[in-house]
């Protein structure tokens, strides 16, 4: 193993720049790299400046499971800030487990999963797809069709999207799924079934590559979008600008970060990232999570002294931090972050109008454990 550098904290940064996910790892890249300046010119923690090993992945889930290898056995690294879509946190999550390092997961996903050895800084299915049900049915109408990429975190998320509208009293009049890096080809034969099924809104996990592509072809079909939007857990702010904001107007996304939020932490949060990586590039739900968990980390690093997964994630999950998109605080059952919902419609424009927000964090379930499928999140929020 190589020698650790005292001097430092050395940490791992896996996150795809290229491939079928590379908008939006680029995302959680940058926004960790934010964090991770600024914690060093603020003096580094306890002293030391944080020391990044990167490497890009490019989407293959061998390469994951090898670099986090060589980051946890050869690099001198304990800690790891990486992984976006779900293949590829189950890829490293035994090598993490083996080497006892700590995986910073900050993406939404699917749930129903525990380590020791992972904190989760994204969203779960009940801070997200919840409040999205209510509002598809009281906004748009009790048909909806699910569409996905062929992988665990789209069939789980749309397996609960089913039950929540059924339970409500909707109908879900097709589901549909598509290689993970499908084709042009794919997702105009599903806007084809879409448009056969009429539904009164269609609910996307399609994620990637796949999402840039349904869109354009959404655009194209001429379906009206402000009657039948398409709505997600993951088009944000940065993959709308790649596919063309004027070509995913009125969709919808339910997220707990959006740039247009109002907040002072917000507000220094897009100008340190926007005068960094520039002015051009805008600030999502994938940038903001990455950045604050950084900076969750470096407060629980100062508490624990040591990069040692047990300690380190023990002061982790005692920690608070006012992010830019509200209070942050860990839920030590089950080591997932409370999150405020929120719903957004976007704009020509490529941000959002932040049309519904909870009143307050909501506690995460990511077991589905104790949620009510019957209640009305909506009921628990108010518009922003």
């Amino acid at each position: 193993m190589a020698g650790k550098d005292e001097a430092t904290w050395r940490v791992g940064v896996l996150f795809s720049r290229s491939g079928v996910s590379g908008i939006t790892e680029t995302e959680h890249f940058l926004g960790t790299a934010l964090a991770i300046e600024e914690i060093n010119t603020a003096g580094g923690v306890l002293g030391r400046p944080i020391e990044p090993i990167c490497y890009d992945p490019a989407g293959d889930n061998d390469a994951y499971r090898s670099y986090a290898r060589r980051m946890l056995a050869e690099d001198g690294a304990e800690v790891i800030f990486g992984c976006s879509l779900s293949a590829s946190r189950k890829s490293v999550l035994s090598t993490v487990e083996r080497h006892n390092g700590l995986l910073w997961y900050p993406s939404i996903y699917e749930g129903f999963e525990y380590s020791e050895n992972i904190i989760y800084t994204g969203a779960t299915l009940n801070q997200n797809v919840f409040a999205l049900a209510d509002y598809l049915l009281q906004e748009h109408g009790p048909r909806i069709f699910l569409i996905g990429s062929d992988y665990i975190y789209p069939r789980e998320s749309n397996r609960v999207m089913r039950d929540l509208v059924e339970t409500k009293g909707g109908t879900i009049v097709g589901e549909l799924y598509a290689p993970l890096d499908a084709d042009d080809a794919a997702h105009v034969d599903m806007i084809a079934e879409i448009r056969h099924a009429a539904p009164d809104a269609v609910f996307s996990t399609v994620v990637g590559r796949g999402a840039e592509r349904l869109y354009r072809a959404y655009a194209a079909s001429g379906i009206d979008r402000r009657r039948c939007p398409i709505a997600s857990l993951t088009l944000a702010e940065g993959q709308i600008r790649a596919i063309g904001p004027d070509l995913c107007s009125s969709h919808v996304l339910a997220a707990s970060y959006f740039a247009a939020l109002v907040g002072e932490e917000n507000r220094r949060f897009v100008t340190a990232f926007q005068t960094r990586f520039g002015s051009e590039r805008p600030t999502s739900m994938w940038s903001e999570t990455a950045y604050a968990q950084v900076h969750l980390f470096a407060r629980a690093l100062a508490e624990a002294g040591t990069l040692d997964a047990e300690r380190l994630g023990a002061a982790a999950l005692r920690q608070r931090l006012a992010a830019p998109e509200g209070e942050l605080a860990f839920d030590g059952e089950t080591r997932h972050v409370w999150l405020t919902p929120g719903i957004g419609v976007a704009r020509a424009d490529g941000q959002f109008d932040v049309v519904w927000r909870a009143r307050r964090p909501v506690r995460p379930d990511p077991y589905l454990a104790w949620s009510r499928f019957e209640t009305n999140c909506l009921d628990e929020g108010m518009a922003a």
